[in-house]
This record gives C-alpha cells, sequence and structure tokens, in this order.
C-alpha cells in the first residue's frame, strides 16, 4: 500500500494566523492530541519576535510541556540564529527556515531579496548540522503571489536548488495564497523535482479558491508523497482577501484513506482534535469532512 507522510501544521502555521490568543495549556492539549492521533510531525512552535507573531509568544513554554511521544518529529520556526537558540534549547527536533519564490513577497514581508533572505539562513543552517538537528525549508508563493501575480516554475526551481545548498533534508513547495491549479502543481513539482529528490519535496496547500484537494491529488500523481495540512483548517492567510487558510487534516486524510493510501493517522481522533480547538476558538471548525463526520456522530 502506498504510504503518505502528513506534516500537522495547525500548532505553529495555523493558530499563527487567529487573532484571537490563546493560552499555552490549550496549545499543549492540541499537540497532544495530534501527536496520539499518529501525526510523524507536528509544527509546534515558531521562535520569532512576539511583536511579529504575538500567538506564538509561549513558544518555549508549550515545547516544554507537551508530551513527546517516541518517532514524532516536533518542528518549530526558525528565522534567524536568535530563534535558532531558541528552538534548540526548546529541544525542537526539526527547525524549519523559509523564503519566497517571489521576488516582491520577499521585499514586500522582509525587506530583503530572496537572495539576502537566504544568505541570512546560512548560520541556522550550519547550527542545525552541527547539533545534528533536522533542516527544513518552505518556499512560499510558488504558484502565486499577490503583488506579482503567476510566479513561473524556473523562480522555484531556482530556489530549491539554494535551500538544497544550504543542506535541507526536506523542502516545501507552498501554495501561500490558495492560487494553484493541479496542472499548474505539476509543472511547479517538476521544476523543483530537477533540483531536489522528489522523495523529500512536500506540498503545502493553501484552499482560497477551493482547489488544494484537487492539488493534492495533482501532486500524488506526480509523486509527491509528503503534505501539510492544518487541523480543523486552523488559520487564514494574512496576504489574500478571504484566503481560508491551510488545508484542513480531516479533509486531506478522506481524500487519501479513499484512495486507500496508509497515513498512520486515526481521522476519528482528528476529528476530536479539531473539535477541541474550534470550541477553544469559540467557532465551527473550516473541515467539510470534520464537520460531516461530527454531524454523523451526532
Amino acid at each position: 500500500m502506498d504510504t503518505v507522510k502528513l506534516v500537522e501544521v495547525g500548532p505553529r502555521d495555523g493558530l499563527q494566523n487567529e487573532k484571537q490568543i490563546l493560552d499555552a495549556a490549550v496549545k499543549v492539549e492540541l499537540v497532544n492530541r495530534l501527536s496520539r492521533a499518529g501525526f510523524a510531525n507536528v509544527e509546534a512552535a515558531s521562535f520569532v519576535s512576539p511583536k511579529w507573531v504575538p500567538q506564538m509568544a509561549t513558544s518555549s513554554e508549550v515545547m516544554a510541556q507537551i508530551e513527546r511521544r517516541p518517532g514524532v518529529l516536533y518542528s518549530a520556526l526558525t528565522p534567524n540564529l536568535k530563534g535558532f537558540e531558541a528552538a534548540l534549547a526548546a529541544k525542537a527536533d526539526e527547525v524549519v527556515i523559509f523564503g519566497a519564490a517571489s521576488e516582491s513577497f520577499s521585499q514586500k514581508n522582509i525587506n530583503c531579496s530572496i537572495d539576502e533572505s537566504l544568505a541570512r539562513f546560512v548560520d541556522v543552517a550550519q547550527a542545525a548540522k552541527a547539533h545534528g538537528l533536522r533542516l527544513r525549508g518552505s518556499i512560499s508563493c510558488t504558484m502565486g503571489c499577490p503583488y506579482e501575480g503567476k510566479i513561473a516554475p524556473s523562480a522555484v526551481a531556482r530556489v530549491t536548488a539554494r535551500m538544497r545548498e544550504l543542506g535541507c533534508d526536506e523542502i516545501d513547495i507552498a501554495d501561500t495564497i490558495g492560487v494553484g491549479t493541479a496542472r499548474q502543481v505539476q509543472e511547479v513539482m517538476r521544476a523543483a523535482a530537477a533540483e531536489f529528490p522528489l522523495a523529500q519535496l512536500s506540498g503545502h496547500f493553501h484552499d482560497t479558491y477551493g482547489q488544494a484537494l484537487a492539488n493534492i491529488l495533482a501532486a500524488l500523481e506526480s509523486g509527491v508523497r509528503i503534505f501539510h495540512s492544518s487541523v480543523a483548517g486552523l488559520g487564514g492567510c494574512p496576504y489574500a482577501k478571504g484566503a481560508t487558510g491551510n488545508v484542513a487534516s480531516e479533509d486531506v486524510l478522506y481524500l487519501l484513506h479513499g484512495l486507500g493510501m496508509q497515513t498512520g493517522v486515526d481521522l476519528e481522533q482528528v476529528v476530536d482534535a479539531g473539535a477541541f480547538i474550534s470550541q477553544a476558538l469559540g467557532r465551527p471548525g473550516n473541515s467539510r469532512a470534520g464537520n460531516a463526520l461530527l454531524a454523523k456522530r451526532a
């Protein structure tokens, strides 16, 4: 049976875009529920300045209190060496660095060019390797940019090559604003795979235009076997009006299990985790499958 690895990004990428600040205890419970459900990789923290991302201010507390399950990778976003040192102290298993495939996006969001942004990560990459931590690279705006429009696959390939040179163990191809379509996904994945092993590329899709599941299917047909998803469809995208954020883990699991693929993740437990965090946020979850399964139970 074909196996797919799912990276659960709700506790970090999902929650950081939520306006409501949650207590560390709620985030700890969420991470524990997700790891118990069978996710082999949970993005649990972000060591960025709380001034920029207040929701992630409790990351050290969360990492100190979670129940560490054997074989589960707990990842943390690290924008610089200071962030890396905090992630190291918090015993993260994997650190995540990031760059954009769009020059305009890079300039407007971090006030530097793509090349400058990647040069800043050399120290982080070297430190990760020196301490034996996994290093993951994330490339945003690979399908489209709110300032430039469509992004050429060659631009994605160029950043993929730079991430490879930094020593990344895995590279995320992210459709940050959710504008990608199935054929485009296949073109971009083909371009990225020319620079980095396909088995170590992952698809990170947002569902702004309702194309995330179709794009996952297109990526599967291209040979991609790692995907990111967010429980209850947590989060939005601050750069795209009306963006619904990451594709929901429940919906992705329903798709993959329907295809007969092995994920190692228990869908019913993920539905419970989605109901838990949605209740904490005081609103219904954004997962179609999750809401349908909850209604069926009721």
